[in-house]
């Protein structure tokens, strides 16, 4: 059994909650995911089964797209609403204001500030890792720790008008598409601190990782009561779509298999790009790496 699920998270549920629902409803060990979702957030996520799970480094790194209900007038000690408000001392960075006073004009203005490449410092409740530690164990304890700036890319950023605009209520909609590893939650907080008043999210969905969207999601209710649940894995080499394709002969299947390079003249093609090894057929039998110098590709991840 081997492929990728993708999956509709419920809200109340961990990243690791869901995987082992998948487990039991599959009745296999091997499978993992790839972009964590808080427990409060819904959405996308991609599940990865049997095989696929060797094929994590390639997926986890994928564009994000996101909607977002952000709430203004105070922060929470978690970004969401989850946590505790914020007292004024605790908030340095915001001049908190009557939440009234924000209005779209206010908003639509500071947006463009955070489209492109941007520092964010990834907050306390996370599951960031320093010196071994994930950071909302430590918040969890009343600890916080210094924490570096990391750069990410906001694609794009926009309020959402309509009905689900509802600044009278001190909430607006935002949808978000941004590389990998950027925290909408810091970036709500951000937001409202250049505005000037708090801010934290009230909801956070993920409506596509990489090329999967909802449309192609199903949720934990309908997977289990599906007679074949199985049908719904999509094949492995959907995963890695995106990258470029190199057909072997029969002769270099079998030496791939065993760990050998091939050679192959990639002009238009980066060093240590990674490549689809398929056969003649188009099945997908490695993932490798081109090493312009020598003008080979060495198979790291061999599936067929």
């Amino acid at each position: 059994m081997d492929g990728l699920l993708i999956v509709d998270k419920p809200t109340g549920l961990t990243s690791h909650d869901v995987v082992a629902r998948v487990r039991r409803i599959l009745k296999t060990r091997r499978v993992g995911h790839t972009g964590t979702l808080d427990p409060f957030a819904t959405g996308v996520m991609v599940i990865l089964v049997g095989k696929a799970t060797r094929l994590a480094q390639f997926l986890d790194k994928d564009v994000k797209e996101y909607e977002a209900a952000v709430h203004f007038g105070f922060e929470t000690d978690t970004g969401d609403r989850t946590g505790s408000p914020k007292s004024q001392n605790e908030s340095p960075k915001s001049k908190v204001q009557s939440p009234k006073s924000v209005s779209i004009e206010e908003i639509e203005r500071v947006l463009p500030e955070f489209r492109g490449e941007i520092e964010q410092i990834p907050p306390m409740y996370s599951a960031k890792k320093i010196d071994g530690k994930k950071l909302y164990e430590l918040a969890r304890k009343g600890l916080e720790v210094e924490r570096k700036a990391v750069k990410i890319t906001i694609n794009e950023l926009e309020a959402l008008k309509g009905q689900e605009f509802r600044i009278s209520h001190s909430e607006i909609r935002i949808r978000i598409v941004c590389s990998a590893g950027t925290y909408i939650r810091t970036l709500a907080e951000d937001i409202g601190r250049v505005v000037g008043t708090g801010a934290h999210l009230l909801e956070l969905r993920r409506t596509r990782a990489g090329k999967f969207d909802l449309s192609s999601a199903v949720t934990l209710e309908k997977l289990e009561k599906l007679n074949d649940p199985e049908g719904l894995l999509i094949p492995l080499d959907a995963a890695v779509g995106h990258l470029p394709t190199m057909i072997l002969s029969e002769a270099r299947v079998i030496k791939t298999k065993s760990g050998l390079s091939t050679r192959y003249d990639g002009e238009k093609i980066a060093n240590d790009q990674a490549i689809q090894m398929v056969n003649e057929t188009g099945n997908l039998i490695a993932i490798g790496f081109y090493n312009r110098v020598e003008k080979v590709v060495h198979p790291k991840v061999v599936l067929g």
